[in-house]
């Protein structure tokens, strides 16, 4: 009877500790973010938003005729000049003190680079606003041009410009795994150290 008792209470424990830990693990992974698109961010008032001074973003914004995103201007002008900065190191800076009060808009390519650098605490949200492309200027009349167009194209057809990427961003990134997409934040798969118990 003794061994059964203690067996018994050996296995309430046991599964009472697994319980909680799972809750624990799943509440947690699910409170990480919650703002997971420009239209939550727009709906919301915590959390600040905004982006450079000057470029490319902030004309997106200023011109845009999608009513999130029009809406989302109406607010950064509103708070003007608090939620820009002058360089993309003070929004990611402002990011990092905000305590997940402040959130930088910028283009992804930055972002993503950004997120692979030490102190590995930022991460970027959601998918894409829009979708751009950079060009290489050459003088008018030029005989680069076509060169440079079609080693361009050969580069891209044989995946070389995102080989270079993913090197560059997430090979020699200095916070773990990633690398060329988006990740799934929100579904992570349970580890030991997860169910291990107290």
């Amino acid at each position: 009877r003794i061994v059964g008792g203690v067996w018994w209470f050996f296995t309430l424990i046991i599964i009472s500790s697994y319980t909680a830990n799972l809750a624990a693990f799943l509440t947690v992974e699910r409170m990480v973010s919650p703002i997971e698109s420009a239209e939550d961010l727009a709906k919301q008032t915590d959390i600040a938003y905004g982006t450079l001074d000057s470029g490319s973003t902030k004309e997106f914004f200023r011109r845009s005729k999608i009513a999130v995103y029009e809406k989302m201007w109406s607010y950064m002008k509103s708070a003007e000049p608090t939620v820009f900065t002058k360089t993309t190191a003070e929004g990611v800076a402002r990011v990092r003190k905000s305590k997940g009060k402040y959130a930088f808009l910028l283009e992804s390519t930055m972002n993503e680079y950004t997120e692979q650098r030490k102190p590995c605490d930022t991460m970027k949200v959601g998918g894409n606003l829009d979708s751009k492309g950079y060009g290489v200027a050459t003088p008018k009349g030029s005989q680069l041009r076509s060169a440079v167009n079609l080693a361009v194209l050969k580069l891209n057809e044989q995946g070389l410009l995102d080989k270079l990427k993913n090197k560059w961003w997430y090979d020699k990134g200095e916070c773990g795994s990633g690398g060329g997409g988006e990740k799934d934040k929100s579904s992570q798969a349970l580890s030991l150290s997860n169910v291990a118990g107290v």
